[in-house]
């Protein structure tokens, strides 16, 4: 259990890394007239994602489950691949990424890295997805991996619904432009 929690500290650590990059991010933005939209779901996911690094820890403690070797390890490899994605879409978006929805007017969309192939428009989320069935997976927490799965599910819902209107509606010239003369 000792490793589990150290891993369960390392994601607990790297997420805590990317609120510095994002808070560092928002400022970049903010200084290029950037908009900021829904903040009311932001909460819930700040909250759910607490509860995701609990969840694991508690789940394991209290209904002691057993660490299975033939569900770990995949269940690891699956992890550190989903923040490989992670940090390629932070790398990739530069400055342009946050864990809010800020969005820069005027600027294209990013059509490099894992945004080169429009059939996986939010990759990111993909990774997310991807980290919450394995994190708690890797020690058999089923139950919290469920729990995230199903929550995260309805959140995303919202949040790319969010995101969709925010990036298109910064990257859609104004109507009230000039025509071309």
């Amino acid at each position: 259990m000792i490793w589990y929690g150290l891993l369960v500290g390392a994601v607990a650590a790297e997420r805590v890394a990317e609120l510095v990059v994002a808070r560092r991010n928002a400022r970049w933005s903010t200084a290029r007239g950037a908009t900021v939209t829904g903040q009311g779901h932001y909460p819930a996911m700040v909250a759910l994602h607490t509860g995701l690094l609990g969840g694991c820890l508690a789940e394991v403690w209290l209904a002691g489950r057993p660490f299975l070797p033939v569900l770990a390890w995949p269940m690891l490899a699956l992890l550190l691949a989903a923040q490989g994605l992670r940090w390629w879409c932070v790398h990739t978006l530069g400055p342009r990424w946050n864990t809010r929805v800020i969005v820069v007017p005027g600027l294209p969309l990013v059509t490099s890295g894992p945004y080169r192939r429009r059939w996986l428009r939010h990759p990111n989320y993909m990774a997310v997805v991807a980290e919450g069935v394995a994190l708690p997976l890797v020690h058999t927490a089923w139950v919290t991996a469920a729990a995230f799965t199903v929550l995260n599910a309805a959140l995303l819902t919202v949040r790319i619904r969010c995101e969709n209107r925010a990036l298109a509606a910064a990257t859609t010239p104004s109507s009230a432009a000039p025509a071309p003369a």
